[in-house]
C-alpha cells in the first residue's frame, strides 16, 4: 500500500486523538484552548484530506476505510468529554444520542453493503448540515471562555441533535425496505 499526503493527513489526525484529551484535562487556564484549537485542527485535516485526496485522484481502501473512523473516533471522545465537563443530562442527552445515531447508522452502512446498496444510504446534504453544526458546538463547549460562547455551543449541540435524528430517520427510510424484507 502506498501512503500519500491524505493518508498523512488522516493518521495526524489519529495521533492527535490522545493529546487532544490530554489537553481537556491539563490545569491551566489555557487549556480549553488548546483542546479546541487541537480539535479544529482535526476538523481541519478532515476536510482538508477528503478534498485533497478526491482533486488529486489518491483515494484508497485504507484511506476510505481509516478516514470515518478517525472522525467518528474524534467526534465521540469530544461528546464524551463535554459530556463530562458539564455533567448534565442537558448536555450528556444530545451528546449520546448523537454516539448513538454514528452507531447505527455505521451499522445500517455496513449491512446495505453487505447487500450491495451502499448508496442507498450515502452521505445526506441533511448529514452535512449536522456534522457543522455538531463541529461548531463543540469547538464551543471545548473552548468555554464565557457564558455566551457556552449558550452559543448548546444552541448549535441542540440543533446538531435535531439534525442528528433528521438524518438518522432519513437513513432509516432510505433502507426500510430492506430492512423489512422477508
Amino acid at each position: 500500500m502506498q501512503f500519500n499526503i491524505p493518508i498523512y493527513l488522516t493518521l495526524f489526525r489519529v495521533v492527535l486523538i490522545p493529546f487532544f484529551v490530554l489537553a481537556f484535562y491539563l490545569p491551566f487556564q489555557w487549556a480549553p484552548l488548546c483542546c479546541a484549537l487541537l480539535f479544529v485542527v482535526a476538523a481541519v485535516t478532515d476536510w482538508f484530506d477528503g478534498f485533497l485526496a478526491r482533486r488529486w485522484k489518491q483515494t484508497t481502501a485504507f484511506g476510505a476505510f481509516l478516514d470515518p473512523v478517525a472522525d467518528k473516533v474524534m467526534v465521540a471522545i469530544a461528546l464524551v468529554l463535554v459530556a463530562e465537563h458539564f455533567h448534565s443530562w442537558w448536555i450528556t442527552l444530545p451528546a449520546a444520542t448523537m454516539i448513538a445515531r454514528e452507531i447505527i447508522i455505521s451499522a445500517l452502512r455496513e449491512w446495505m453493503a453487505e447487500i450491495g446498496k451502499r448508496s442507498s444510504v450515502a452521505v445526506s446534504w441533511i448529514g452535512k448540515v449536522k456534522t457543522t453544526a455538531q463541529m461548531f458546538s463543540l469547538v464551543a463547549l471545548l473552548w468555554r471562555p464565557n457564558q455566551w460562547v457556552e449558550a452559543v455551543g448548546v444552541i448549535a449541540l441542540y440543533i446538531a441533535a435535531v439534525l442528528t435524528f433528521w438524518s438518522m430517520f432519513q437513513y432509516l427510510s432510505a433502507a426500510r425496505k430492506d430492512l423489512f424484507e422477508q
